[in-house]
């Protein structure tokens, strides 16, 4: 049973991970204007994307700690 909520968390890592790169791609664009570079970026957005990488991660460790652990 512990393997397979192993699995699950690391199949939850990646789509984790998935979402928060696009998250943060999607937060923050730039465009050059007759040489000058202007940026924007959605500072809410970028956080909300930092959070969902950082649940990745840990759903990843836990994971692979369930896989790894004797029953």
């Amino acid at each position: 049973m512990k393997k397979i909520i192993g699995i699950v968390l690391i199949v939850l890592a990646v789509v984790l991970g998935y979402m928060g790169y696009n998250q943060v791609a999607e937060s923050t664009a730039s465009a050059e204007i007759l040489g000058v570079e202007l940026t924007a970026s959605d500072e809410g957005g970028q956080m909300q994307g930092y959070i969902l990488l950082g649940l990745g991660v840990i759903s990843l460790l836990s994971g692979i700690y369930l896989m790894g652990k004797k029953d």
